[in-house]
């Protein structure tokens, strides 16, 4: 359902309450012509009502779930006019199975994507370690070193500014300071293992590509567009090497 369709939502509410004999097509669009401020604001809260259902219905459609916009409607006006043909108790039953049908198909949809990204993780991990210049620690971080510097390397305890881009395998970005337009300023110890171990191999000044498999990640973990088993890369400035973090 559209955005235009939140017009409809609540012109239909309004003829049928004034006018119940006039026969209304619950999914026609009625170009409105709002005066005052009272009008406005019937029709915005009916805009608000209409913009959420709309998010639902095409969240659902997502994970294969497709509901009767119709009926969707005509449920909605029937229980503005105090006619549902349900009970609280009848439509609380049958959302609350709606809402259990979204999520497994929303677990089944992750654990799909999870056994993706560890067998494409795993193949990118395997050819990427075969390029020259990329070198391997004994917990399966691959690094490469875009800008060498002798500055001072950081402790796991220290805190450090950075500029740095994080990217999924598809080339997707889903962090970066330099979007932001300001570096990041973090202790070590508190971010995620690959990155704590990565840092520590960089001197003030330099710049490293990072590639991280899910286990020194995010691991099962989903946060924003990383999705579970991801294998991240990162390129990371390290412009300055903080004081110690204070012992608690």
């Amino acid at each position: 359902m559209k955005k235009a369709a939140i017009a409809m939502v609540i012109t239909s509410a309004l003829t049928l309450s004034a006018c119940q004999q006039k026969e209304v097509d619950p999914l026609k669009v009625e170009v409105l012509t709002l005066e005052t401020d009272q009008q406005k604001q019937a029709y915005a809260l009916g805009a608000g009502l209409g913009g959420y259902v709309d998010e639902q219905l095409q969240q659902q459609q997502k994970f294969g779930i497709s509901l009767d916009k119709e009926l969707v409607i005509k449920g909605f006006v029937a229980s503005i006019q105090q006619q549902s043909q349900m009970n609280d108790e009848e439509a609380q039953q049958f959302t609350q199975a709606l809402q259990q049908s979204m999520q497994q198909a929303q677990q089944a949809q992750a654990e799909k994507a999870s056994e993706q990204n560890l067998t494409d993780g795993k193949a990118y991990l395997e050819e990427n370690a075969k390029r020259e210049g990329v070198s391997v620690t004994e917990s399966g971080l691959q690094y490469e070193v875009m800008t060498a510097s002798e500055g001072v390397k950081p402790a796991a305890q220290d805190t450090v500014k950075v500029h740095y881009k994080g990217t999924l395998l598809d080339g997707t970005e889903f962090d970066s300071s330099y979007s932001r337009g300001e570096p990041a300023v973090f202790p070590l110890n508190r971010v995620i293992t690959g990155w704590t171990e990565g840092v520590q191999l960089m001197s003030e000044g330099s710049k490293f590509k990072f590639h991280i498999p899910p286990e020194l990640a995010y691991g099962k973990r989903a946060t924003g567009k990383i999705t579970p088993n991801s294998t991240l890369v990162f390129e990371v400035e390290l412009l300055e090497v903080m004081k110690k973090t204070e012992p608690n």
